[in-house]
């Protein structure tokens, strides 16, 4: 198949050529387009990209002789410093197709990692990646030479660093069990907050979604117009996986029905599976709230193709049934008028131009709350630990000292009504 490519006066770090194969079990070109969304966003600068059709990649150099003869003259005249191929390579791939064009090689899976390497910021962020990175090139060591020991790094090489890739692999080996003793421990950590904010009733909502749907502006306009604190607010930027660390704010519109809002990582097509295990304590998340927010961008074409693999992974991290309000986002980029709009449970909204947070703030109040009760209680004196209970636990909205006891107003979940009910004045 003949390959295209665009040329650009731009200046980049490396010049990318892009490969891969259309085996008829996905829509390619959309595989190949985000592809080159991940190059740019990693400063790769796209020169060329190419399909070829087969059955399944060929099992020594993933494309086609013909067309690895053909590329190589591509490379030649057009510079390319790297060659990234839409599918997993292995080592005797990537090994033969560096010898062939002439570039380093590496494939989206090592992409992926390579950006995650340069965004992660926290401590954690930063052994996740680490660990992700040396799982994935440990059994690739001694088989892409070029791909791991490029003087002055590039692109696939960010992250541990040579010294630790060209290590012997029991001192590669030792340094992933000292990380994923480190995530341990970071994850009991995580567990042990949990189990604090279910004691203490705290309702947790997660946005999820695909990477670069909208999640962190919504959360923004949340922070702004009704967080704790206005200026909290995260990084939002039009490019793919902006946000890698899970971030956490309290909203409250005005109703004395706070919750916890949390943004979480955008999920992927062909999510390497060694990121998701070792994120896994920051995508599980995910699995501790009380209400999911699907943030779809409407205006990608794929955007029922990123449904899908939103409800894939959900599945994978245990999350799949917790329920979940959906919102089409960027619903101003289709001509939808007016905005907001709801359909069939469905909230279609604009968060860049601030159109529908408000709304969807209290669709998300109105159904974590769903299971709480307006109730009067008259508490005895004599049970004052219930009193104590109720105004710790539940939306206290008055309370009033009687001569036979204390008059409580207050929104409460509906197991504490039950519990409580012999108190209750109406």
């Amino acid at each position: 198949m003949a390959y295209q490519w665009t040329k650009t006066d731009a200046a980049a770090p490396e010049r990318v050529l892009l490969i891969g194969l259309d085996c008829g079990d996905y829509d390619a070109e959309a595989s190949m387009a985000e592809l080159e969304r991940l190059t740019d966003t990693a400063g790769g600068l796209v020169v060329g990209h190419t399909v070829q059709k087969r059955p399944a990649p060929e099992g020594a150099t993933y494309i086609g002789s013909g067309l690895v003869e053909s590329l190589a003259e591509f490379c030649r005249q057009n510079e390319v410093d790297l060659t990234v191929a839409d599918g997993s390579l292995t080592p005797v791939q990537a090994r033969n197709l560096e010898r062939a064009l002439g570039t380093a090689v590496i494939d989206r899976t090592a992409l992926i990692l390579d950006i995650f390497a340069a965004r992660a910021r926290s401590s954690e962020g930063k052994l996740q990646v680490e660990l992700a990175q040396l799982q994935y090139r440990l059994p690739r060591l001694g088989g892409q030479g070029n791909s791991l020991s490029r003087l002055g790094g590039g692109i696939g090489t960010r992250g541990p660093g040579e010294s630790k890739l060209e290590s012997d692999r029991r001192h590669i080996r030792r340094r992933i069990t000292a990380l994923q003793r480190e995530l341990k421990t970071v994850q009991e950590r995580r567990e042990r907050m949990h189990l604090r904010r279910q004691k203490n009733r705290a309702l947790t909502v997660a946005l999820v979604g695909y990477t670069n749907a909208g999640k962190s502006t919504i959360l923004n306009r949340m922070v702004e117009q009704f967080g704790e604190l206005p200026e909290k607010t995260v990084m939002e930027k039009d490019m793919l996986f902006a946000t890698l660390e899970t971030s956490v704010r309290s909203i409250d519109t005005g109703h004395n029905k706070p919750f916890f809002l949390t943004d979480t990582v955008g999920f992927i097509h062909k999510l390497p599976h060694g990121l998701v295990k070792a994120f896994r304590s920051t995508l599980e998340e995910v699995k501790y709230a009380d209400l999911l927010v699907q943030v779809v961008d409407f205006s990608d074409e794929n955007y029922r193709q990123q449904m899908q693999v939103t409800a894939d992974t959900l599945k994978e991290l245990g999350a799949g049934d917790i329920p979940q309000i959906v919102v089409y986002n960027k619903a101003d980029k289709c001509g939808m008028e007016p905005l907001p709009q709801k359909r069939q449970e469905h909230w279609y909204l604009a968060a860049g131009q601030n159109t529908g947070i408000r709304e969807l703030a209290e669709a998300i109040e109105q159904q974590v709350y769903a299971d709480n009760v307006d109730c009067t209680f008259l508490i005895p004196y004599s049970v004052g630990n219930v009193a104590s209970y109720l105004m710790e636990e539940a939306q206290v909205f008055s309370t009033e000292y009687r001569e036979d006891g204390i008059l409580i107003h207050a929104d409460c979940h509906r197991q504490d009504m039950e519990r409580y009910k012999t108190y209750m004045t109406q």
